[in-house]
């Protein structure tokens, strides 16, 4: 695959990514995956993918805000819990190897697809005056940071349960806070990975530039007819990836 075939292979990957990423979640499992098929090892890759998110967050919490929808003290108390656990994820993911992080990332997308086959009760369209930062909250953070510092994939699932579950804000204040959310643990954990040199500018730029522009038309319209064929997209697409980097394919 040639430069511009790369390029327009990335931009393209990235723009489905931002929007399912805004809209839920799961969009590294499309970009991550990618930038491993184009030859990056799995640090490169993982680092790599962290300049998309990291600016497609950021265009989501303008578009966002430009349509009124912010609650920025609440959504900062929320992301200062998860630095902690990031910083440790992104030096963790730095010290395991090709091999090992190719079989966790398979499972981890494995996981992501059971975990959308099974029906799941709608979200409750329901606001409260007070949104109380439970302990268990902040606990969740924390490990949702962990997690997110060093894997990424699939964690809008998480920070989907716990803002909804467990706080009980409705669906567009969730996404709302979930993007301000990422935006904010990201950058120390891609600090860490630039580093390390562990980012390839060309790739992650052009992958962002995919991401940004699917996030910032995500925020205005929620996924409704074409939800479903993203789905069987994203699925199939996983299921391959994950066979491949089980050295199944």
């Amino acid at each position: 695959m040639n430069s511009i075939h790369s390029a327009l292979f990335l931009f393209g990957v990235g723009l489905i990514a931002g929007f399912i990423n805004i809209n839920a979640g799961g969009g590294s499992t499309l970009t991550l995956p990618a930038l491993i098929f184009l030859g990056l090892n799995s640090s490169l890759a993982n680092g790599t993918n962290r300049i998309g998110v990291f600016l497609q967050t950021l265009t989501g919490v303008y578009s966002f805000k430009k349509q009124d929808y912010h609650q920025f003290p609440v959504s900062l108390k929320l992301s200062l819990l998860t630095l902690p656990g990031a910083i440790a994820g992104a030096f963790l993911s730095l010290r395991i190897g090709d091999e090992a992080f190719h079989k966790i990332l398979g499972a981890i997308m494995i996981g992501i697809i059971i975990s959308m086959l099974i029906p799941k009760t709608k979200f409750q369209m329901v606001d409260l005056e007070k949104k109380k930062i439970t302990p268990m909250v902040v606990i969740a953070m924390i490990l949702i940071g962990f997690y997110g510092g060093f894997i990424q994939v699939g964690v809008g699932f998480l920070l989907m349960a716990v803002l909804n579950y467990l706080m009980k804000f409705n669906l567009v204040h969730v996404n709302m806070h979930k993007v301000f959310i990422v935006a904010v643990y990201t950058f120390p954990a891609l600090l860490i990975f630039i580093l390390r040199d562990d980012v390839n500018w060309t790739y992650g730029l052009t992958l962002a530039a995919g991401n940004s522009l699917g996030a910032y038309w995500a925020a205005k319209f929620s996924v409704r007819g074409g939800e479903k064929w993203i789905k069987i997209f994203l699925i199939v697409a996983v299921i391959i990836m994950s066979l491949k980097l089980w050295n199944i394919l």
